[in-house]
């Protein structure tokens, strides 16, 4: 299992996910609903129990890291992101490969590879630096600490914001999963994917500090 992680930047701070954290979810997801086009986000307190709770359970698995996003110049919580997909390579490699086939990390043996994602924030927080600068702080640990080799962010395909996010922060886009899976609105949801790589990470981050500067 990999322990807690707090981490600190100058506008936000990320804080492992607690029960706690339920009513100030809550309130951020009910600041502007129409602001979040095709990222589900919790609706209603019961339904924002129910959305930490089934996320602390995926943590419980050791395969995700989740987060509340807490800005710092009001102290607010402003919204949730995570750490998911956690791989550890093996050798020999599995077969089938897949999500879920490889080792699962621990503190001594930290994830291979990361996705970051289920990450939304209440409309007052979007179009802010927190965004830019939690990515920072994620990208940072999963490459700096984890000394993780890929890091993958995907988002519903026709959510062309997410996607020039995604794209302004430095991820490389790899294609487009058709019929992936089902989308907020219901319908079938194409998945846009992208990834950041080792061997990029100090371009990337150095465009990140730029952007924070």
């Amino acid at each position: 299992m990999l322990a807690p992680i707090t981490l600190t930047g100058r506008h936000v701070r990320l804080e492992p996910l607690a029960v706690e954290h339920v009513d100030d979810l809550a309130e951020a997801a009910a600041e502007e609903r129409g602001s979040y086009g095709y990222t589900w986000v919790p609706d209603g307190l019961d339904e924002t129990r129910t959305y930490v709770e089934a996320a602390l359970e995926h943590a419980a698995g050791g395969r995700a890291v989740p987060f509340a996003v807490r800005r710092l110049s009001d102290d607010a919580i402003v919204g949730s992101t995570r750490f998911l997909d956690l791989e550890v390579f093996q050798d020999p490699a599995p077969w089938p490969p897949g999500i879920g086939t490889g080792g699962a990390p621990s503190d001594d043996n930290p994830p291979s590879v990361a996705e970051i994602g289920s990450t939304w924030y209440a409309a007052s927080a979007q179009r802010t630096a927190i965004n830019t600068e939690t990515k920072l702080l994620l990208l940072t640990h999963a490459f700096e600490t984890w000394r993780s080799l890929r890091v993958t962010l995907k988002t519903d395909a026709r959510n062309a914001a997410s996607r020039r996010a995604i794209e302004r922060i430095g991820g490389r886009f790899e294609g487009v999963r058709r019929v992936h899976t089902v989308a907020t609105d219901g319908g079938l949801r194409d998945t846009a994917y992208y990834s950041i790589v080792a061997a990029e990470w100090f371009v990337v981050r150095a465009g990140l500090v730029a952007r924070l500067a």
